[in-house]
């Protein structure tokens, strides 16, 4: 953990190691943190969606619901998962695992790691904005602690709709923003040479967003960023968790949703 809010590299530098293809993603860490993962698939309604997995763990003696955004490690891996893009039924499938953590009281650990939400056509017509809008309706009102870390990339709702949670880390070379810069340079400046300069001005690392009071905390990584030692990574991500859930477990459910309440309607101090 940062004890000086300090930036190390460029936000240019930070989106590209965010980006890397070799950095541990969700199922890396599932596998590496947590005990007894059972996947558990489909929303219910449309179909099982491989960019986000979910399932029930344990941490010690905590039973867990975690769900994770996930990257592939390959490129037939990146097909199946949508390269991180949930289509509306992921998000669908990640409420249902959350409502069935609300009824057995078992606290929500969330990894997020995409470019954003899909964005074709038929996940459009399928309600894209309209699962990730009732995802942040349902999760402001979760009467269980929920813990978000953003392990990557962190690209607009559709990072968002895993991320009004009690507690949001960052990994220390990862980035949160309502687009890409690419996207910013291109919509706003016309010009789509301009993405370093946009990286900056956009302040999407997790340094800026600590210094804005957007996230709790930042988890520094390794020397050259977190595919470096993943191993090492993933222990200090369970100590983070490990420590924040025995506190929040500890708070009534009034007093865990108001608190939550407040840490978002907070954060308009900020401009947001």
């Amino acid at each position: 953990m940062y004890s000086e809010i300090k930036e190390k590299a460029s936000a240019w530098d930070k989106v590209n190691i965010a980006r890397d293809k070799n950095r541990p993603n969700s199922k890396f860490y599932i596998d590496n943190i947590f005990e007894d993962f059972l996947e558990l698939h489909g929303d219910r309604t449309f179909k099982d969606d491989q960019a986000i997995i979910g399932g029930i763990g344990r941490l010690e003696e905590i039973n867990l619901t975690i769900i994770g955004i996930n990257k592939g490690s390959n490129t037939n891996e990146n097909i199946k998962r949508n390269f991180g893009m949930p289509h509306p039924e992921g998000y669908t499938k990640a409420l249902r695992l959350m409502k069935q953590a609300e009824k057995f009281k078992r606290p929500i650990i969330c990894f997020v790691d995409t470019p954003g939400a899909f964005c074709g056509l038929e996940a459009e017509e399928r309600g894209q904005g309209q699962a990730i809008s009732k995802n942040l309706f349902e999760m402001s009102k979760l009467k269980t602690p929920i813990i978000t870390i953003f392990i990557g990339e962190g690209g607009s709702g559709g990072a968002l709709a895993l991320a009004v949670s009690d507690k949001i880390y960052m990994l220390e070379n990862s980035i949160y923003s309502v687009l890409s810069p690419e996207g910013f340079s291109s919509i706003l400046w016309k010009d789509s040479t301009r993405v370093k300069e946009a990286a900056e001005v956009m302040k999407i690392t997790a340094v800026d967003l600590k210094n804005f009071g957007i996230i709790d905390n930042i988890i520094q990584e390794p020397q050259g960023g977190a595919h470096k030692e993943p191993y090492l990574m993933a222990k200090k991500i369970k100590d983070v968790i490990k420590d924040e859930i025995y506190k929040l477990i500890e708070f009534d459910e009034n007093q865990l949703i108001n608190n939550r309440y407040d840490k978002f309607r907070n954060m308009g101090n900020f401009g947001y």
